[in-house]
C-alpha cells in the first residue's frame, strides 16, 4: 500500500510564522490622537432694543489656548430687549424661550451637558441698573432661571461694561477678517501677522470705538489687554453711554423740547417738513439720558406735538449741542471730556453704521467713501419730504422720521468727535457680517471666554506604528497562503491515497 507522503515544512512554517506574529503584536505601540469632535458654546446678545442668540463651535483640541471658533446657528429673539420687561413677572425671560429651543434642536443631544452658555447684556441694562438695580437683578435673575430650565452649562447672565463690549467687538472683527489667525494652503493654521483693524460700533444706547495704538492711552480706564492665539493685544477703547442710536434720538427730542420752553407743540427741524406725531411726555424722560432736560415738575400723561420742518442747517446745530467739544483735562479728546489718540489703520463699522450707511447709498445714490459725500447724502435725506423718503424705502416706513437726524448724528460722531478727515473716512468699510458670521461683540465674547474654558481630553488608542504594521499585515499573508497550500496538497495526497486503494 502507497505510504502517505508528509510534507513536515509546512506545520514547521505556520509555527514559525504564529509565534513571529505574536511577538509583533508585543512590539511597543505609540498613542494615536482621535478625532478631537467640536465643542459648542452659546451666547445671547441682550442688547437694548432686542436679543440675539448665537450658537458657536470649534475643535475640542482648540488652538494656541484659544478656540479656533465658527458661527454654528443664529437666531433673533422676537420683542425687546430684555430691559424692555421691566415690571412684567417672567416676561425677559420666556422671551427667550424660542432661541434656546431652538439651539437645542442645532446643538448634538450629547454635547448639551458640556456647552455653556452665556447671557451678556449691554447699554440698556447699563441703563436701568442706574435708574433701578433691583429691577435690573430681577431681569437678570428671571433670565437665568429660564436658561436654566434647558440642558445646558449654564455659566451666567451679566452686565457688560462698555469697555468689554467695545473690546470683544474688536476682537471679532479681526478674527473674522484672519488677522489672528487662518488656515494655510499647507494645511495648518498660521498667524498671517497682519496689522489690526478698529472696531466703529453703533447699538441702541451706546456706542464704542477701539482701536490699537502706539499712542501712550492717558486715562487708563481706555486701556484693555488681550492675548489671543499666543499673541498680546493692548487697545484703546471708549463706549460712550446715551450717544445710541435710540438714546440720541430720545436726547435731541428732549433737547428740542427744553430749548423751546417745554410748550405743548414744538418744531422739529430734522423731521420730514410736513410729518407730524403726538407722543406722551414720559415716553421722552423716562431715561437717565434725558435726565438733565428734564422740567422740574411736569405731567407724564400730558401729550406732545412733534411737527417736521425738514432743515439740514438747524437740525446740525441741536445736534452739535448734544455734544461737548469744550474743557479736555488730557492733551486731546474726542468729546465729553474723553481722551482718544489718534485714529489709525483701519477700521470696521458695523450695527446701525452699517443701516445708515446703506441707507444713504441707497436713498441718494451715492457711494458715501468720503466725508463730502457723507455730508452730501445727508443733506439731501434732510430736504426729502416724507412721501418721497417712502417711494425709496417703503419697508422703512416706522424709521423714515429719524433718519435724517441720525444720519447728521453719525456725520457729527465720526467727522467732528472720532476725528475720522478725508483720508482716513476712506479706510472705514461698513458691514454687517464677515462670511457666514455676524459681526458684533458676541463672537469675540466667545474667543476670549474659550481662553477660560477647558480643552476636552482627547482620547488616545494604542497603536502599532506603520512598520510592524506592514510586517505583521506581510506575514499574515504569508501564513494564509501557506494555509492554502497545506490544505491543498493535504487534499491531492488524499486523492492519490485513495486512487491507489481502489487500485488495490
Amino acid at each position: 500500500m502507497a505510504q502517505r507522503c508528509a510534507h513536515p515544512v509546512v506545520p514547521v512554517a505556520l509555527l514559525v510564522f504564529g509565534l513571529v506574529a505574536i511577538l509583533l503584536l508585543t512590539v511597543p505601540t505609540r498613542d494615536v490622537r482621535e478625532a478631537p469632535g467640536f465643542m459648542y458654546g452659546i451666547v445671547l446678545d441682550a442688547g437694548s432694543s432686542h436679543t440675539a442668540l448665537y450658537i458657536y463651535k470649534w475643535p475640542a483640541d482648540k488652538q494656541n489656548g484659544t478656540g479656533v471658533v465658527t458661527q454654528h446657528g443664529e437666531c433673533q429673539a422676537k420683542g425687546g430687549g430684555i430691559s424692555s420687561y421691566v415690571g412684567q413677572q417672567g416676561a425677559a425671560g420666556q422671551s427667550l424661550q424660542a432661541c434656546l429651543d431652538q439651539a437645542v434642536i442645532d446643538i448634538p443631544k450629547e454635547r448639551h451637558h458640556v456647552t455653556p452658555v452665556y447671557l451678556g447684556a449691554t447699554a440698556g441694562m447699563r441703563l436701568l441698573n442706574i435708574s433701578s438695580p433691583e429691577q435690573s437683578n430681577q431681569i437678570l435673575q428671571e433670565v437665568g432661571q429660564k436658561i436654566q430650565s434647558y440642558p445646558f452649562n449654564y455659566r451666567g447672565a451679566v452686565i457688560l461694561s462698555g469697555q468689554e463690549e467695545g473690546a470683544y467687538g474688536w476682537v471679532t472683527v479681526n478674527y473674522l477678517l484672519e488677522n489672528f489667525i487662518k488656515y494655510g494652503f499647507v494645511g495648518r493654521w498660521l498667524s498671517p501677522n497682519r496689522p489690526t483693524v478698529g472696531a466703529l460700533d453703533l447699538g441702541g444706547a451706546s456706542t464704542q470705538i477701539t482701536f490699537v495704538t502706539r499712542e501712550e492711552v492717558e486715562d487708563n480706564r481706555d486701556l484693555m489687554k488681550l492675548r489671543l492665539y499666543g499673541q498680546e493685544y493692548s487697545l484703546y477703547t471708549h463706549s460712550f453711554l446715551c450717544y445710541g442710536q435710540d438714546q440720541m434720538l430720545k436726547r435731541l427730542l428732549a433737547h428740542i423740547v427744553k430749548s423751546q420752553g417745554y410748550s405743548e407743540s414744538i418744531d422739529h427741524p430734522c423731521y420730514p417738513e410736513g410729518h407730524s406725531r403726538v407722543l406722551q411726555l414720559h415716553n421722552i424722560f423716562n431715561s437717565p439720558c434725558t435726565a438733565k432736560y428734564k422740567p422740574s415738575s411736569y405731567n407724564p400723561q400730558a401729550s406732545l406735538t412733534v411737527q417736521g420742518s425738514g432743515n439740514y442747517e438747524e437740525c446740525l446745530v441741536y445736534v452739535n449741542e448734544i455734544f461737548s467739544f469744550d474743557n479736555c483735562r488730557f492733551s486731546k479728546c474726542s468729546f465729553d471730556r474723553v481722551f482718544q489718540p489718534n485714529i489709525t489703520g483701519s477700521f470696521m463699522a458695523f450695527s446701525a453704521f452699517f443701516y445708515l450707511h446703506s441707507f444713504l447709498q441707497k436713498i441718494t445714490g451715492l457711494t458715501v467713501s468720503s466725508p463730502s459725500q457723507l455730508e452730501e447724502a445727508t443733506k439731501r435725506v434732510c430736504r426729502m419730504g416724507f412721501s418721497e423718503m417712502l417711494l425709496h424705502a417703503p419697508d422703512q416706513k416706522p424709521y423714515l422720521q429719524d433718519y435724517c437726524a441720525s444720519t447728521v448724528f453719525v456725520k457729527v460722531l465720526v467727522l467732528q468727535g472720532y476725528g475720522f478727515n478725508e483720508t482716513s473716512f476712506r479706510h472705514i468699510t461698513f458691514s454687517k457680517k464677515a462670511g457666514d458670521a455676524s459681526v458684533g461683540w458676541a463672537l469675540g465674547y466667545m474667543l476670549s471666554l474659550s481662553n477660560l474654558l477647558p480643552a476636552e481630553r482627547v482620547e488616545l488608542r494604542k497603536a502599532l506604528t506603520p512598520g510592524a504594521w506592514g510586517g505583521l499585515i506581510f506575514l499574515f499573508v504569508l501564513l494564509l497562503t501557506a494555509v492554502l497550500i497545506f490544505i491543498f496538497l493535504r487534499a491531492r495526497d488524499g486523492k492519490k491515497k485513495g486512487v491507489s486503494e481502489s487500485t488495490i
